[in-house]
């Protein structure tokens, strides 16, 4: 009879909560609202309400957008995102 362990699954880029945080991190270093942070980004303002709202994960292009235009690391991003402890 063999033991399993529980694996805790690692937190995806798609939970609404730490979008959230995220974006609100990103509010925080300029942009003035969701419609302006679209516009930021290059992004559709929807996009931006779906991330929030939980029905759209943050992609790979939109994460290193956001490095880019708001020069935050793409390691802090993810942290922020997944409400990491900071190492």
């Amino acid at each position: 009879m063999t033991q399993t362990t529980a694996i805790k699954p690692y937190r995806s880029l798609d939970d609404a909560h730490g979008n959230n945080e995220l974006l609100d991190m990103l509010l925080a270093k300029g942009a003035k609202n969701d419609a302006a942070l679209a516009r930021a980004l290059e992004v559709a303002p929807p996009v931006i309400s779906k991330i929030r709202h939980g029905r759209l994960p943050i992609g790979a292009s939109l994460l290193i957008r956001m490095h880019e235009v708001f020069d935050v690391s793409i390691r802090e991003l993810k942290r922020v995102a997944r409400a990491e402890v900071a190492a």
